[in-house]
């Protein structure tokens, strides 16, 4: 019986940091015999303040998303992870993660975290919030600056 055997890779498209733990979360997954599917959140606009003040919101969310999707298919490409198990969402990250978890029956999230302190630490994270929060197993990866696969 395997560990796991669906890992759910999010990733904040950063373009240092992804490869770092996409490759890492890929070698999971094929170590295990796990299917791996990525998944990045667009988030809403209106989480900024400005969703009710310009009305062209929506056009620029849906533009953000085929920005995403293009630029997430691009680092599957490089990474040999075929289209269907790419999803791109607009919500939080967090709540699109634990969505797809129980969508699609996960056990295994992975993510990146940067380790902020300070104002960062308090204001919370993605990685904090699916660590404490999500209803499967959570591998928060350590992203360091020497560590960053190019």
């Amino acid at each position: 019986m395997a560990f796991y055997r669906h890992i759910i890779l999010g990733l904040d498209l950063h373009p240092d940091c992804d490869l770092t733990v996409a490759r890492k979360a890929q070698e999971l997954a094929k170590n295990f015999g796990a299917k791996l599917t990525v998944v990045h959140a667009v988030e809403h606009l209106n989480s900024y303040g400005i969703g009710q003040a310009y009305p062209g919101v929506l056009d620029v969310e849906e533009e953000l998303v085929k920005a995403a999707t293009a630029e997430l298919a691009k680092a599957c490409e490089d990474l040999g992870i075929p289209k269907e198990n790419q999803v791109v969402d607009v919500g939080s990250p967090k709540m699109v993660i634990f969505d797809l978890v129980e969508e699609l029956n996960a056990d295994l999230v992975v993510v990146g975290s940067h380790g902020r302190h300070g104002l960062e630490l308090l204001l919370g994270s993605t990685a904090n919030s699916v660590l404490h929060n999500a209803s499967c197993d959570v591998l928060a990866i350590r992203i360091k600056e020497d560590d960053v696969i190019k």
